[in-house]
């Protein structure tokens, strides 16, 4: 995907609004069963202690690489897993704050159709013996908001929405291509016109050249549907496109927490880095050192004693082997924003970002091309 076939929008840094979600000591671990008995012999930290905050009208990017539990963080979010432990905090108009890991089915009811998910495999997520329409209607029907003629007058008005034809209601998912199931998919998380939209790697099965239509239709789509997004992602040069905020994980920890456009050109944190050297760079003349990374991503069923990622980190010192850092805020270099790092150096380390020369003169979401 590149830069042209992105629509870049006008504005720079998202103004801050008021929080929509907060995820406060989030843990999800699953239990490690062994012997005959299958006695429970060990766990794997999935997610082990995020804490995040999701602004209304913003999108916050979920970063890192595959297993490092970004996907069980929104599916716990979602209550799709039951987390272990910690607090997911929605603040609905209505009903003022609510713990969702702890809700009762009643008003679990209520805050459902506000927090949606898209999927990341549009081939798996559609059930092949239902029509698009019946997909994109069930939970319209299942809620009880519509049926009859407003009922399909909606699906046709949610098809439009998301560039296909109202006709497509009477096929069948088999029928489309992996980005047009992607659109079904979204239409089907719109329907109840939600608040947040937990978007999980939702163009990573797609090729590249329909990437770019399914980025830009989820900013139209937050645009005129006033959508908060967390966006769930291993790809950073796609992230880079989309969000307001990064939030960037490492072995089910939150690692690093900014503004897009300041945490792509100066990163706090060692593992940050890394990830931004692979970015592939469009102009072979502004070329990056690859920060080399010795070792294996360590096991969330044995975690290293203190900060995880001391044991491939070039700047670890004796004190990251022993005590874990804390995510704590971090001063921008210019005075504004909000910065966070688990980092014992962030200050004194002065780390490479990913300095592609066009972020400089053409504004993407967040200021970056």
């Amino acid at each position: 995907m590149t830069e042209s076939d992105v629509q870049q929008p006008s504005s720079g840094t998202a103004p801050a609004g008021e929080p929509l979600l907060e995820v406060r000591g989030l843990k999800k671990h699953f239990p490690i069963k062994g012997g005959m008995l299958r006695r429970t012999i060990g766990e794997v930290k999935s997610v082990d202690g995020v804490d995040l905050t999701v602004n209304r009208g913003e999108t916050l990017a979920v970063v890192g690489e595959s297993g490092c539990g970004k996907s069980t963080t929104g599916r716990s979010i979602m209550r799709l897993e039951q987390p272990t432990a910690g607090e997911v905090i929605f603040h609905d108009r209505e009903l003022g704050p609510v713990n969702v890991e702890s809700a009762d089915r009643k008003t679990m009811e209520k805050i459902r159709p506000k927090m949606q998910i898209i999927f990341q495999d549009p081939f798996a997520s559609l059930d092949s013996r239902m029509t698009v329409g019946r997909v994109i209607a069930e939970p319209l029907v299942i809620n009880k908001v519509l049926k009859g003629q407003a009922l399909r007058d909606r699906v046709a008005e949610l098809l439009q929405l998301v560039g296909l034809r109202p006709e497509h209601a009477s096929r069948y998912p088999h029928a489309f291509s992996g980005g047009q199931r992607q659109r079904i998919g979204i239409a089907r998380a719109i329907a109840l016109d939600p608040d947040l939209i937990i978007a999980d790697e939702p163009v990573s099965a797609l090729d590249v050249s329909v990437q770019a239509q399914v980025i830009n239709l989820l900013e139209e789509l937050q645009d005129r549907l006033n959508l908060t997004y967390m966006f769930i992602s291993h790809d950073l040069s796609v992230v880079e496109h989309i969000s307001d905020r990064v939030a960037v994980m490492y072995v089910g920890k939150v690692v690093e927490v900014g503004n897009t456009r300041d945490l792509y050109r100066r990163p706090r944190h060692p593992y940050t880095e890394a990830l931004l050297s692979a970015l592939p760079q469009p102009d072979p003349r502004n070329r990056i050192e690859i920060v080399p990374l010795k070792g294996e991503v360590p096991s969330p069923a044995n975690p290293p004693s203190g900060c995880y990622f001391h044991t491939r980190c070039p700047y670890a010192q004796e004190i990251c082997s022993v005590e874990a850092p804390p995510l704590r805020e971090i001063p921008n270099a210019d005075g504004t924003g909000k910065h966070e790092a688990a980092c014992h150096f962030a200050e004194e380390l002065e780390l490479k970002g990913a300095l592609v020369p066009s972020a400089e003169v053409a504004g993407g979401k967040d200021g970056m091309g």
